[in-house]
């Protein structure tokens, strides 16, 4: 491809780029579900000469797109949102044209900087205090990791990473099963193991981790000779917006330290609810948060900041850093001993940079208009909660928690109560107007409702009620 090639199907890739959003609404939220027909439509061996590229691309609108489910639907009320606002979308034109590899701040003093004022920036739109410092990570499940990491290192005094798990006092972790199973996997990872993640049991209409059985079950390992490592909170979790009262695991955990010297490492996973405390009203949810040694919040959720773009809070930086740090001869900058290479601050050597679509995304749109977004996903959320409550057979399983709730169909005469709301979610999803998801509560099974898509409007909130109650009294 030639300089006159890539300006050419550049601009086209842009013009498609923003024909789609423009008639994304007439697409169905999700592609019909038929499993291989897109495999078998491309070719099963590599090409061993170019092809032309108006092939590539017709194939790409041919074969591809009507396989995809679209994420920028602003009908899309499944899982939580993976929002691209425009002028993130921009931004990540223009990271992909640079390429750059910002792993220090050597190979990319724009992008570190950038990065270290764009973290700031958001510690401040969420009302943290400044001792939070961090970093922009790919995911919250990376964040979790490395907070499960340091978790260990902190437990075993830094000894971990030279000397490994064998012979070690047994680690301890404490969740409820309200959190994402990306905590499992960094209790996998961390080598900690499955058996030691703590389940402590959910209460009350915001599913919070009981605290009194938090503090009785870390006291039994206390006596038992094991190391309570860590303890991971949840504020608005994946399934239903299981939110822990942080306020009461801090006064707990201060009180065990003065009792016992034991002060197990508090994270914070706000992935979700974390960009809803950009309003101030709303900050009552996580309360306490401010003493968290670590948080971890997704700008790409609901904020519009193209995925990948997940950050993670620090109180203690050089714990991070101490614990994934490595630093041979051709990684050093000498003589800038003041920089930060955010390559220690995360797993991966390798970085992106993520800091520009967070600059384009908070100068396009600013706090004030993201703060009515949030506001308005919240309220139209909740008019569909008591649409569906108001309805013959309909009954609300989870209060909503922000733009969250979870609902049944249970209708006289249906005995297989969880089959039936299957088959519901099924034809919604099948019908394409919207899209749903379901979870179990309590063993039982309901639909998930999330509003947050950032072109979404009132009327598609009303569109999705509609389609639920259609296809309900249709069966």
């Amino acid at each position: 491809m030639n300089d006159d090639d890539f300006r050419h199907w550049s601009a086209v890739a842009a013009r498609w780029g923003v024909d789609y959003r423009a008639s994304i609404r007439e697409r169905r939220v999700r592609a019909p579900l038929t499993p291989g027909s897109v495999e078998a439509q491309i070719a099963a061996a590599p090409p061993e000469t170019g092809e032309a590229m108006d092939a590539i691309f017709a194939d790409f609108e041919n074969i591809i797109m009507p396989a995809m489910t679209h994420w920028q639907h602003p009908r899309f009320f499944a899982y939580f949102p993976a929002n691209a606002a425009p002028a993130s979308v921009v931004a990540e034109y223009l990271v992909t044209a640079v390429a750059a590899q910002c792993m220090l701040w050597q190979t990319s003093p724009g992008a570190t900087e950038l990065e270290t004022r764009m973290v700031d920036w958001f510690r401040q739109a969420l009302g943290l205090p400044e001792r939070f410092l961090g970093a922009i990570q790919d995911s919250a499940s990376s964040a979790t990791l490395n907070a499960v990491l340091v978790m260990r290192e902190k437990a075993l005094d830094f000894s971990g990473n030279a000397s490994g798990l064998a012979g070690q006092k047994q680690l301890r972790v404490y969740c409820s099963g309200e959190v994402h199973t990306s905590v499992d996997r960094a209790i996998w990872v961390s080598g900690i193991g499955q058996d030691n993640l703590v389940r402590i049991k959910a209460v009350g209409d915001r599913r919070s981790m009981d605290v009194v059985a938090l503090e009785q079950a870390i006291r039994r390992d206390l006596d038992a000779g094991k190391v309570p490592a860590g303890v991971i909170a949840s504020v608005g979790g994946t399934s239903v917006g299981g939110t822990d009262d942080l306020a009461a695991i801090v006064a707990m955990l201060d009180r065990l330290e003065k009792q016992t010297g034991c002060r197990p490492f508090l994270h914070v996973d706000a992935a979700w609810a974390g960009s809803a405390m950009i309003c101030p009203e709303l900050r009552t949810i996580w309360a306490g948060v401010e003493h968290a040694d670590s948080i971890v919040f997704n700008p790409h959720k609901w904020l519009g900041a193209q995925f990948d773009c997940s950050i993670q809070f620090i109180a203690r930086p050089d714990e991070l850093v101490r614990t994934l740090a490595a630093q041979p001869e051709y990684l050093k900058t000498h003589g800038a001993e003041q920089i930060v290479n955010y390559s220690e601050w995360s797993v991966p050597l390798g970085r992106r940079f993520r800091a520009l679509k967070i600059w384009f995304l908070l100068r396009a749109y600013g706090l004030e208009h993201l703060r009515g977004m949030i506001r308005n996903h919240i309220a139209w959320s909740r008019k569909v909660a008591e649409r569906l409550r108001a309805m013959p057979d309909f009954e609300i399983v989870t209060e909503p928690m922000l733009s969250l709730f979870s609902f049944r169909h249970a209708p006289a005469g249906v005995t297989d109560v969880d089959l039936h709301n299957q088959d519901l979610v099924n034809r919604i999803n099948d019908d394409g107007r919207t899209y749903l998801t379901q979870t179990r509560v309590d063993g039982k099974l309901a639909i998930r409702f999330q509003a947050g898509q950032f072109d979404m409007r009132e009327e598609d909130a009303d569109t999705a009620f509609e389609v639920i109650r259609e296809l309900a009294l249709s069966v």
